[in-house]
C-alpha cells in the first residue's frame, strides 16, 4: 500500500510541474516546427470543475469513466484485457493533461478517418481500438453499446466541454521529440533505461506491482502492449518519453536519449499483433509500414521480432 500511495503522489506531482513546462511550449507529433509556442493570450483547453458535476445519471457514468479509466485493471475478471496496463498510465493526469495525449483534445476528433483500419471511426470505435491494442484485449473488447464505453465517452465528453470541434486542438496528442542527430541506438537506449527507468519498471521490464497490481506499468513481455499498439512506434514513445518520463521529471532526457530509449524499450518480446495473418512478413508489410520494429531482427540474438516462437506466453 505504501507503494500505491507513493506511485499516486508521484503521479499528481508530475501532472503539476508538467502543466507548467506545456503552457510554455507545445508541438504536435509529426511537425517540423520544434518549439512552436501557443500564440499570445491563447491558451489550452479549460478544463471544467469537478465540483460542478452534473448530478443523477450522466454525473455517476462521467465518475465511472473516470474510475474505469484509472483502474483498467479491474476490467481484467471481466475478460476484455489481458494486459497490466491503465488507461492513465499513457493518458496522463487522468487523461487531462496537454501534451500527454488529454481526452479532451481527443473527443473533439472525431468521427475521423484512420488509416489503420482503412476507415471512419467514431469516438467509441477509437476507444475499443485502445482495448485492443494498447490494453492487450485483442477481439475481445466491450462492445460499443457496453456499459464501459459509455461510461468511457461520458468522461471523455465531459472533459471537452465548451471545447471546440476541432482535430487540431493545441496539446492533442504527445509533443515530440525532436529527430536524433545520431540514429537511435540499442546499446546506448539499453544504458538510459538502466539509468532512468529501472527503478519503476524493473530491471527486464516487468512493471512492479503492489498487493498483487501494477503500480509501474509494464513495458514489454506479457502484460504489456501489444505489437499493433501506437506506442511500438519509435517515434511516439520518444515523443512521449521525451516531454513525461522519468515520471516528475519530464524533460531532463536529450532528444537522443529519449529515441534511444525508445528503441530499447521496442526491440524487446511483447504480445503478437492481432492483425496478425499467419506471417509475419506479411504482417510487416501490411501494417506496420512506420516507425516500429516488428518484423526487423533483434538486436540481441537476431530473431526475428513478432515471430510467433518468442511470443511472450
Amino acid at each position: 500500500m505504501k507503494t500505491l500511495m507513493l506511485f499516486t503522489v508521484c503521479l499528481m506531482s508530475s501532472a503539476v510541474s508538467a502543466a507548467t513546462e506545456y503552457e510554455q511550449e507545445y508541438v504536435h507529433l509529426g511537425e517540423v516546427e520544434p518549439g512552436k509556442r501557443l500564440p499570445e493570450g491563447e491558451n489550452y483547453h479549460a478544463l471544467p470543475d469537478w465540483n460542478n458535476l452534473p448530478e443523477a445519471h450522466f454525473g455517476e457514468a462521467v465518475k465511472k469513466g473516470y474510475t474505469l479509466f484509472t483502474d483498467t485493471q479491474s476490467l481484467k475478471e471481466q475478460g476484455v484485457i489481458k494486459g497490466g496496463l491503465n488507461c492513465v498510465n499513457c493518458h496522463l493526469n487522468a487523461g487531462r493533461l496537454a501534451g500527454g495525449a488529454p481526452l479532451w483534445a481527443a473527443y473533439v476528433a472525431y468521427p475521423a478517418y484512420r488509416s489503420k483500419n482503412d476507415r471512419v471511426n467514431t469516438f467509441e470505435d477509437r476507444l475499443q481500438g485502445c482495448f485492443r491494442y494498447s490494453m492487450n484485449g485483442g477481439d475481445k473488447v466491450p462492445a460499443l453499446d457496453s456499459d464501459e464505453i459509455r461510461a468511457l465517452t461520458a468522461y471523455s465528453y465531459w472533459l471537452a466541454t465548451n471545447a471546440p470541434v476541432n482535430s487540431q486542438l493545441p496539446g492533442r496528442g504527445y509533443f515530440s521529440a525532436d529527430k536524433p542527430a545520431q540514429a537511435p541506438d540499442f546499446a546506448r537506449g539499453k544504458a538510459v533505461y538502466q539509468e532512468q527507468c529501472a527503478f519503476c519498471h524493473a530491471q527486464n521490464g516487468e512493471g512492479r506491482k503492489a498487493e498483487g497490481r501494477y503500480v509501474f506499468p509494464p513495458l514489454w513481455g506479457e502484460d504489456s502492449y501489444n505489437w499493433g499498439a501506437g506506442m511500438h512506434q519509435i517515434n511516439t514513445a520518444a515523443a512521449f518519453i521525451k516531454t513525461n518520463m522519468p515520471l516528475g521529471m519530464g524533460n531532463t532526457l536529450t532528444d537522443q536519449q529519449a529515441w534511444d530509449v525508445a528503441l530499447y524499450i521496442n526491440s524487446q518480446n511483447r504480445p503478437q499483433d492481432p492483425r496478425f495473418t499467419g506471417n509475419v512478413k506479411e504482417t510487416a508489410e501490411k501494417y506496420h509500414a512506420h516507425q516500429g520494429m516488428y518484423g526487423k531482427p533483434s538486436p540481441t540474438d537476431k530473431h526475428i521480432l513478432g515471430d510467433p516462437a518468442q511470443q511472450p506466453k
